[in-house]
């Protein structure tokens, strides 16, 4: 049976990955075994990662620190310019009838972008939409967006979802919250928001009627 957005919702609140914009952990972890990190797979993917990708997340590694790092399970002549390459392999796209979807919701509900994202990931993404979608969209479609690496915190984190409430005076029982993460859905639930469980089954078109 499909979900959709209960009446009494005032505000959204987006993850961006998996649910917006298009993205495939898989192919960052083939890339990364392809230059040599044998368990690659093991160490990152959308449900449990190494410690080194949450701090990066965090902002509390730079990216100069991410890379060191990871270069330690590559082969010595991996350049910083192929571990880029690889760390952002997974990015896919935000495809033109979501955008177009977020654009109708804007008059009917308040924005909200809230991300687990690093900042190699992130001028990606953002010259990726700019490309595609005309500069500045992201603050077209969005009243705010929150990204963890820039407030050092990450979902699931009760204090994340705390921190968008607050800052924006939202009420939680008219606040809706969409990830593809069961993990960060069960966090909103935590911080008494109301949610949607993204996943490949259940689109956002689903949710919103369209």
């Amino acid at each position: 049976m499909n979900q959709i957005v209960p009446k009494n919702i005032t505000s959204v609140i987006f993850d961006l990955g998996g649910v917006l914009f298009d993205i495939d952990y898989t192919l960052t972890q083939k890339a990364f075994i392809a230059l040599g990190a044998a368990d690659f797979d093991k160490a990152y993917s959308q449900h449990m990662q190494h410690g080194l990708f949450d701090d990066f997340e965090k902002g509390k590694a730079s990216p100069a620190m991410f890379r060191t790092e990871v270069k330690k399970w590559l082969p010595a002549h991996t350049t910083e310019k192929q571990v880029d390459e690889a760390w952002n392999a997974l990015l896919i796209g935000f495809p033109k009838e979501k955008v177009e979807l977020v654009k109708k919701l804007k008059g009917r509900y308040n924005l909200f972008l809230l991300s687990n994202t690093n900042e190699i990931h992130l001028p990606a993404v953002i010259d990726m939409m700019d490309k595609a979608h005309g500069p500045g969209i992201m603050s077209e479609l969005f009243e705010k967006e929150y990204y963890s690496c820039k407030m050092g915190m990450r979902k699931p984190d009760k204090e994340i979802f705390d921190k968008v409430i607050e800052e924006n005076l939202l009420d939680r029982a008219t606040t809706l919250f969409i990830d593809d993460s069961i993990q960060n859905i069960k966090g909103a639930a935590v911080a008494g928001i109301q949610t949607l469980h993204c996943t490949r089954e259940i689109s956002l078109f689903n949710f919103f009627g369209n």
